[in-house]
């Protein structure tokens, strides 16, 4: 008869050590989620910058999104002369600055004239600084370079930022020479992309940005080092038009409405094919673009010095979470023997 009270009470005993630490678990979570509410996101500004976003559209969605040479370059030029009209006839205000995409140069303006010659004639129609991307080739034969460069109506390009994280398989192919051997479509990558060294922070006109190219907001510390060497607001210049009507534009611009939050920055988002967007210092996305359309975007943007949390405590969150969550299963499979052990001890 003294069995069964026994059983109950060790059951019972059993049930609270295995629901405590998943209670405990999901209230650390939720505190966790709480607090992110009750940190202060700084969005107040006092200096602002007028830019303009030009999306020149590419002929063809995917892999040979390229088309034929300098027709991506061409369809960036046309729809800067025709914003330079637009000014002109007062349509529309005159920027200080104007961004480009990432790639919207499709042939290196440093080893062909056309191409220098063309970005040339739209930076000076339009009268203002031009943030141009494109494939510069070097540092060697092997290799080429993904660039934002700053092209001045006076004085040409000058001052330029190389991508710092080619994405494997796309931009640059590891173990190439075993790889080739066994898959062909490799060849499509004929030269890696050579990764650059420092921060986009950047004078453009009269406001000092980062830039930073395509899939690298997905990556805390390029983002990170950007805004702390500087940088008030922050420009993505992309080409979404390999991954055009898929979900990749709309995930890449989620991922800038966090970085805007995180860094409580201004973010310009520029893209071949779109999806361009002005997103406000607390997330908001405040104009954006269709995808596979000419367009420009005119706006005024915040500039900001302040930093946020996020900025001051860099990744410390981050690996502490990590190391608790590590613990936290360590320690559960240990319990989880121990119980085990127990119970076929008492069998």
């Amino acid at each position: 008869m003294l069995a069964a009270p026994r059983l109950r009470a060790a059951g019972t005993a059993r049930t609270a050590r295995t629901l405590l630490p998943a209670v405990g678990s999901a209230a650390l979570a939720g505190a966790l989620v709480a607090a992110g509410y009750a940190v202060p996101v700084p969005t107040d500004a006092t200096d602002f910058v007028k830019v303009a976003v030009v999306q020149g559209n590419v002929e063809q969605p995917g892999m040979h999104f390229l088309g034929r040479p300098l027709q991506i370059l061409d369809n960036h030029v046309a729809a800067t002369l025709q914003l330079a009209e637009d000014i002109k006839a007062k349509r529309t205000p005159k920027p200080d600055l104007v961004i480009w995409p990432e790639n919207s140069s499709d042939l290196d303006p440093f080893s062909n004239p056309q191409a220098y010659d063309r970005i040339t004639r739209a930076v000076r129609a339009v009268g203002v600084p031009i943030l141009v991307g494109a494939l510069v080739d070097g540092p060697d034969a092997r290799h080429v370079q993904n660039e934002g460069i700053v092209w001045d109506p006076v004085s040409g390009p000058g001052a330029s930022y190389t991508k710092q994280h080619p994405v494997p398989f796309g931009e640059y192919v590891p173990f190439r020479a075993e790889l080739s051997k066994v898959i062909k479509r490799l060849d499509q990558i004929p030269r890696d992309f050579y990764p650059g060294k420092n921060t986009g922070v950047l004078k453009i006109g009269p406001a000092t940005l980062g830039d930073v190219i395509c899939f690298e907001v997905a990556y805390d510390e390029i983002v990170h080092d950007t805004v702390k060497a500087g940088a008030r607001a922050i420009i993505v210049q992309t080409n979404n038009a390999t991954y055009g009507r898929t979900g990749q534009p709309e995930q890449q611009l989620a991922m800038s409405r966090l970085r805007a939050v995180e860094h409580g920055r201004a973010i310009v988002t520029a893209a071949t094919s779109g999806i361009s967007a002005v997103v406000a210092p607390d997330g908001t996305i405040e104009q954006r673009t269709k995808e596979f359309t000419r367009d420009v975007l005119s706006a005024r943007i915040p500039l900001r010095d302040q930093l946020t949390v996020a900025d001051r405590v860099g990744t410390v969150p981050e690996w502490t979470l990590a190391m608790v969550g590590i613990l936290s299963c360590a320690v559960a499979i240990a319990l989880g023997r121990r119980e085990a052990t127990k119970a076929k001890g008492q069998q």
